[in-house]
């Protein structure tokens, strides 16, 4: 399981493990099962409600904080240069450590058009040496060319909605031209629909896997950094299985030529806002 290395030259892990949904008790027992079963990169935000939760497990797994790697959402009520530096204090305050590994802005809220100021910010905390990589969730390369534009600096990582049935091919290969990581939320789509899916039950019987370990395999397979969401125990252990083995060439053809559209959130960058 070897880590990508970014463009600001630091590492992330290859996988990780996703915390929406879960409140401050729920993160604290599934990160540190996560954490003793091999997860080293952590995903929350402010608008998990679960940094607490999610600081309490990183503080008693037992595992030196420099081998983590810890992310956590700027949430669009904080958006703009001052409230977003207060955002980011908040943040290591509620985690209780001294440093993030990566901010993200959660979403780019254009109706507010204060995601400019907000990345500055973020550039600015990130060589105090409070962040160690600064990036964005939900961008288009509309927003990503204008935050470059303004300063310089490009994300070292665009976290995005993405599994083999909501593919975002234009927008991946956006961020791969520009070196920008591409982590992926929701990365098994509907899992109802994955379950009986032909396709995946198929190459998963070739392989002697799960249908969620194909996706997941998929997504690696092409340098992208999925981060499944699991409280559970076994589908945890599962999710992280991944790198023992691989998909071949006609199994990944089939998978990204796969024409079935599954429902998804599917919200729109240029709409969507997320207070």
């Amino acid at each position: 399981m070897q880590d990508h290395i970014m463009r600001d030259g630091n590492t992330i892990p290859p996988i990780g493990l996703g915390t929406y949904g879960m409140d401050d008790v729920q993160a604290e027992v599934a990160v540190a099962e996560a954490i003793r079963r091999g997860y080293r990169l952590i995903d929350t935000a402010q608008n998990y409600r679960n940094e607490h939760g999610v600081g309490q497990a990183i503080q008693r797994c037992g595992v030196e904080r420099e081998e983590l790697f810890v992310t956590t959402k700027i949430p669009g009520r904080d958006h703009g240069f001052d409230t977003t530096i207060n955002s980011v204090h908040k943040s290591l305050e509620r985690l209780n450590v001294d440093y993030l590994d990566l901010c993200l802005i959660h979403w780019p809220n254009p109706s507010q058009n204060l995601y400019v100021p907000t990345w500055k910010a973020l550039v600015r905390m990130q060589e105090e040496g409070k962040i160690r990589s600064i990036g964005v969730s939900n961008f288009l390369p509309e927003h990503i060319d204008r935050i470059v534009a303004d300063s310089g600096v490009t994300p070292a990582v665009n976290q995005i909605e993405l599994s083999p049935f909501y593919r975002q091919e234009e927008l991946t290969q956006y961020n791969a031209q520009h070196a920008i990581i591409t982590q992926c939320w929701s990365p098994l789509g509907r899992m109802k629909t994955l379950k009986n899916d032909a396709v995946f039950a198929d190459i998963a019987q070739q392989l002697g896997v799960t249908p969620a370990q194909v996706a997941l395999r998929w997504a690696v397979q092409q340098q992208m950094v999925p981060i499944p969401k699991s409280a559970n125990l076994q589908r945890m252990e599962e999710n992280i299985d991944v790198f023992t083995w691989e998909l071949n060439p006609e199994q990944m053809k089939r998978i990204t030529e796969y024409d079935k559209v599954a429902p998804c959130k599917g919200y729109n960058p240029l709409e969507h806002e997320e207070m």
